[in-house]
């Protein structure tokens, strides 16, 4: 063999290590990719994991391991779109899943997260009435009319009608206007439905389905 064809049969040997090198690494690449898809319409969640290899099949404790995590996040007043995509991301990291995909979908739209409430009380009647279901599209975007849920510091969460927008700060009215005379002995206890004044981050989302 001449050094002609045997620089040439080493070019070629050289190009091929490359090409396998290039092949492993891109097949790792797609290997670590999973694109979750979450649907919800806050009472019922589904979660389906897939990547773009055929045959390499996501494993089912990952999935119901999300799952179980959305079934508390989705009824958090504190979870947020961000918060999820994040813990969803985390699980997936701990089944080598580095490059991840969420995608979220609702009756509200893609990325419009809902959240179940329960009504506690009459002060929205007779709009709303004492048990009733809801549904909430977590938002921060309302306008004056709309009914929400919001953060209290005193009874943690309610649900009022928006009565004024200040740039910091929203007025929370009730729908229900009677006042309640109760007699304890002597004393006369009278009741109003709550109105009050509550910063304007503390409102969660807008009462949607109801």
């Amino acid at each position: 063999m001449n050094q002609l064809n045997k620089n040439s049969w080493i070019f070629i040997g050289l190009i091929l290590v490359v090409l396998i090198a290039g092949s492993s690494i891109i097949l790792n690449q797609y290997n670590n990719s999973v694109t979750i898809n979450i649907e919800t319409n806050g009472t019922e969640i589904s979660v389906e994991a897939s990547t773009s290899l055929p045959f390499n099949d996501v494993p089912e404790d990952m999935e119901q391991e999300i799952l179980n995590y959305l079934v508390d996040a989705i009824k958090s007043p504190d979870s947020t779109l961000e918060s999820i995509e994040s813990d969803v991301k985390l699980i997936s990291k701990k089944f080598d899943y580095n490059d991840v995909n969420v995608n979220l979908k609702s009756q509200f739209g893609e990325n419009q997260l809902p959240m179940p409430a329960v009504v506690s009380g009459n002060s929205m009647y007779p709009t709303l009435k004492d048990g009733q279901n809801l549904i909430i599209l977590k938002t921060k975007n309302f306008k004056v009319g709309d009914i929400v849920i919001s953060k209290h510091n005193e009874y943690d969460l309610i649900v009022k009608r928006v009565g004024k927008i200040e740039s910091n700060r929203i007025y929370l009215m009730s729908d229900n206007k009677e006042v309640e005379t109760i007699y304890e002995g002597n004393y006369i206890i009278t009741k109003t439905p709550l109105n009050t004044w509550v910063p304007r981050n503390y409102v969660i989302g807008i009462v949607k389905d109801y």
